[in-house]
Parts: C-alpha cells; sequence; structure tokens
C-alpha cells in the first residue's frame, strides 16, 4: 500500500498536477452581491476596497435597494429633486445619507449611515413663536451647534407659546418627536464656549407642557421642567406610529408655558428632531 501510494504520488508530479488553489479574486461578483444583501452599509462600503468583484458587486441597485427605506422614490423627488429612475440605488443611498435641506432650507432630513432610518429636524424658523420678531424677547444668534446655523435666544416672556407642523412620508415604524433646547445664552470667548444663565428663570415654577397630533388621530403630551444648564437637552414630546407606508402623515406638535403669574426667560430654542423611537439612546449624535 505504502509503494502504491509512493508511484501515484510520484505519477502526480511527473505530469505537473497541484492543488487548486483559489483566492478572493474568483469569486463571482453575483455570489458577492448575495453576500452584502445581509450586511450593513458601512460593511459593504469596507468590504468593497478588497478588489474588482467586491467593488462591482457594492454597486448593485438590487443591494441597495435593501437598505434605502420604503419611500426612497419620495425622497429622492422631494428631497434630492431628480427621479429616482435617474439615479443609481447607491448613489441615492449615499446622497441621502448627507443631512438634506427643503422648504425653504428650514427642515432637514437624512437618513442613518447604519441602518438607513430616517430623521428630520425642523428648525425654530419654521415655528410659530409667540413674539419671535420682537427683540425685547428673542435674539437670533449664530452657533455652530445647530444643524441650521442659528438658534433663537429667549430673554424673557410672560407667555410662551410654539407651535409647529410638518407633512411628511415616514417608512412604517414607530418614531418620537423632541424639542431641543438649552438653559442659558452660548458664546464663545476667547474660542472657548461659554453659557451665561444669568436670565435663567421661571422654568422650575409651572412645568412645560408638550404636545403632539397626527392626521390620524394619534396623540400624545407630556410636562416637564425644564432643568438642564449648560447643554442641550432633547424634550420628549410622545411618539407616533406609521402603519401605512408611502402615505403622508400631517404632525402638529407644540410647547407651552402660558401661566401669567410669572416671567420666563434665559432658554435657547433649535429645533424639533423626529427619530425612530430606538435612536433616543444615542440623542447626543443628534
Amino acid at each position: 500500500m505504502g509503494a502504491g501510494s509512493s508511484g501515484l504520488a510520484l505519477e502526480t508530479d511527473q505530469v505537473g498536477l497541484s492543488p487548486l488553489r483559489t483566492n478572493l479574486d474568483d469569486v463571482p461578483e453575483s455570489c458577492v452581491a448575495s453576500i452584502f444583501m445581509h450586511l450593513d452599509p458601512p460593511e459593504i462600503c469596507k468590504l468593497a476596497l478588497l478588489n474588482r468583484a467586491f467593488h462591482g458587486a457594492s454597486s448593485a441597485d438590487f443591494v441597495w435597494e435593501t437598505k434605502l427605506p420604503s419611500n426612497y422614490k419620495y425622497l429622492a423627488e422631494k428631497i434630492l429633486g431628480q427621479s429616482p429612475e435617474s439615479l443609481s440605488k447607491k448613489e441615492i443611498y449615499a446622497r441621502l445619507c448627507r443631512p438634506n435641506r427643503f422648504d425653504d432650507g428650514t427642515k432637514q432630513v437624512w437618513l442613518d449611515k447604519s441602518s438607513g432610518k430616517i430623521c428630520v429636524a425642523v428648525s425654530y424658523k419654521a415655528l410659530r413663536i409667540t413674539g419671535i420678531d420682537d427683540r425685547r424677547y428673542w435674539n437670533h444668534i449664530s452657533s455652530e451647534e445647530s444643524r441650521f446655523n442659528t438658534i433663537a435666544y429667549l430673554q424673557q416672556i410672560w407667555w410662551l407659546e410654539v407651535v409647529g407642523e410638518l407633512e411628511f412620508e415616514f417608512p412604517a415604524g414607530t418614531y418620537s418627536l423632541l424639542f431641543k433646547l438649552h438653559l442659558g445664552k452660548i458664546s464663545k470667548k476667547f474660542g472657548r464656549r461659554a453659557c451665561n444663565v444669568d436670565q435663567v428663570h421661571g422654568w422650575d415654577v409651572k412645568p412645560v407642557r408638550f404636545q403632539l397630533s397626527t392626521s390620524n388621530g394619534q396623540q400624545a403630551s407630556s410636562e416637564c421642567y425644564l432643568h438642564q444648564q449648560g447643554n442641550w437637552g432633547h424634550y420628549h414630546v410622545g411618539e407616533f406610529v406609521v402603519d401605512n407606508k408611502n402615505t403622508p402623515m400631517k404632525l402638529r406638535f407644540s410647547m407651552m408655558q402660558i401661566d401669567c403669574t410669572h416671567t420666563k426667560g434665559g432658554v435657547c430654542l433649535d429645533s424639533v428632531l423626529i427619530c425612530p423611537s430606538e435612536f433616543r439612546e444615542k440623542l447626543n449624535q443628534f
């Protein structure tokens, strides 16, 4: 048996046969694309750098269509201003992951790069605010800490009411709506961030009331005292559920402190954030 085995080995050497060797370049592009369908977008982008086959597979439309939200055609037309058929699915995804402004720059929408889920921000400039054009009450301050580069600072007022509306087509899911507020006036001194809290008052006397309603009858409300000085806080109004994807939903939301027995002031108002409810744990990114 040993001699037979040696003879076979010798014969194999004589005819010049060698074990078959494969590498990543030999994997069919279609197979790679099928694997990519089960990976997150950041993983796909990293693997695309390996070789030509992986790079080609990373551009396949059927791969990126599984990563895009169900309303991507609506987003391409409304936000990007282009027909979805004129762009590759990968390009649509990449462009929607960047912050895109709409409605005269007062609103912003973007996709979470890892999950493809939608977030929307509404600037204070798109809201109806008591006395917003009166400099005795409000100042408009340039700020790098805002997605819209400007925030509103309330010096003092008796009656505060902030109301906003949004009509938007959300993918199915559960969403949270939050007001982004900051107690204290933000500024920069010698290149360093500073916060003046001298005018902060009245928010510990009575709670602020937040409300949310939707066009299909959902309602939510909450109350809380404003307390977070020196840092931005996301004050949760409530949640709403989208069951019928690809159908526009109208939202109406408000923030009120209308007890006229005392004044209140010293707060910055940036925007309203709407995001998937599971994102509330990482609000510091917004």
